[in-house]
């Protein structure tokens, strides 16, 4: 009889059986659409709107870190209460990523990551907080390699056979 494997702190959800061991990897990501800080907001938004993408990730113009992202939805409520402009720099409306560990730390998300644990993270598990989609990087979060919504995660439950 094999071992049992250690169980992680999470709990499966009901929808952990229709997994069966698939990964990030098998949503397929797109490829993410980044920004700098530095870019307009009219700039960033109308690549957005191009591509229908909701959320782009900003990166470091030089290093080309993983700073954070920005949130069409939210940018639009912003620029309707006047509280930015469409010649404001990103870094005015972007959401910064924490760095640090802990509650709200940033959290890895690479192609790897089994699907129950992907969602976990957009139902807030360990950190009280519900994501709306995830930056894919690599493991030593060097590479953005593509963005997965809860959207993503729902339509391959339902594409793949029971």
């Amino acid at each position: 009889m094999a071992e049992p494997t250690p169980s992680s702190s999470t709990t499966p959800s009901p929808w952990a059986n229709k997994y069966r061991g698939a990964t990030v990897a098998d949503l397929d990501p797109p490829p993410a659409l980044s920004t700098t800080p530095q870019t307009p907001i009219h700039t960033a938004l109308l690549a957005a709107f191009e591509r229908d993408y909701t959320h782009l990730t900003v990166l470091s113009p030089t290093t080309k870190t993983l700073l954070g992202y920005l949130s069409t939805p939210h940018l639009r409520e912003l620029l309707a209460a006047h509280k930015v402009t469409e010649t404001d720099p990103v870094e005015k409306a972007m959401v910064r990523f924490k760095r640090r560990g802990g509650e709200g730390g940033y959290r890895v998300i690479t192609l790897e990551t089994p699907l129950e644990e992907l969602e976990g993270f957009f139902d807030g598990e360990g950190t009280g907080e519900r994501q709306e989609f995830a930056v894919v990087t690599d493991p030593g979060r060097r590479f953005v390699l593509g963005v997965a919504t809860k959207g993503d995660l729902e339509e391959f439950v339902r594409r793949r056979p029971a």
